[in-house]
């Protein structure tokens, strides 16, 4: 799964966050499960970057300030990494399978999961109470409804040809990938990510409530990915990885 890289000024916000992606990539290889979902994160936000400045959102400095607390939720798993210290539930099955025998689209997947459903709310609710706004004001609402269009420009034509590629090729014995890929929705990743904003916000408050929501939300995020990351390999496709 191959994504070309998009240019990104890295003066900007967004550009940072960029860079540092690449540089969390350069040193891994590239069938690292970390690796493979950094490649595809990297393009999703190299093309945020170009839609703050094209009139895609209505409120474009809250979505760059969103996007670079969104990215720092998931650049501290290789921080952590590097440090010899755990991540979160939520990233603990990618971090852990990463060199295992899979398909790379698990990879992505799996990742994807993890920073949705879970970084996203964590960011909603992080950059609001720093704007000391409410998610449900102005137009943080719609503008996080946009960005599903924005993602939907890497991401769809990524599914529509391994579908076409892969499981049209070999048919039934990648059947279950197909499942796998066709049933991970982006749009319902971020309804859950904004339903469980709304919920952390409404207890941000009440530390216990709070910190025992994230824990279960970080440890239900992890579940999902630990399906997603099934070794199968019904076709030998991966035995000399």
């Amino acid at each position: 799964m191959t994504v070309a890289l998009t240019h990104v000024d890295p003066s900007t916000p967004i550009g940072r966050v960029v860079r540092d992606l690449d540089e969390v990539r350069r040193p891994l290889d590239a069938d690292d499960g970390v690796a493979v979902f950094v490649d595809v994160y990297r393009e999703v936000t190299a093309l945020v970057a170009q839609r703050v400045t094209d009139g895609t959102f209505d409120d474009p400095d809250f979505v760059e300030v969103l996007d670079v607390m969104f990215a720092g939720y998931f650049l501290a798993v290789p921080k952590a990494l590097a440090a010899d210290r755990p991540v979160s539930k939520a990233w603990e099955p990618l971090v852990e399978r990463r060199a295992a025998r899979l398909f790379p689209l698990q990879f992505a997947l799996a990742g994807m999961n993890a920073h949705i459903n879970h970084d996203l709310a964590l960011a909603v609710v992080t950059v609001c109470a720093k704007k000391d706004r409410d998610p449900a004001s102005g137009s943080i609402r719609a503008d996080f409804v946009r960005i599903n269009d924005v993602l939907g420009e890497l991401v769809r034509p990524i599914r529509r040809s391994f579908l076409e590629k892969t499981v049209v090729q070999h048919g039934a014995a990648l059947s279950p990938l197909a499942d796998m890929l066709t049933n991970f929705s982006m749009e319902k990743a971020r309804d859950a990510a904004w339903a469980s904003a709304l919920t952390l916000w409404t207890v941000r408050d009440v530390p216990f409530v709070r910190d025992i929501t994230r824990q279960t939300l970080a440890s239900t995020v992890g579940l999902v990915s630990r399906q997603l990351l099934t070794p199968f390999d019904p076709l030998g496709q991966l035995q000399g990885r």
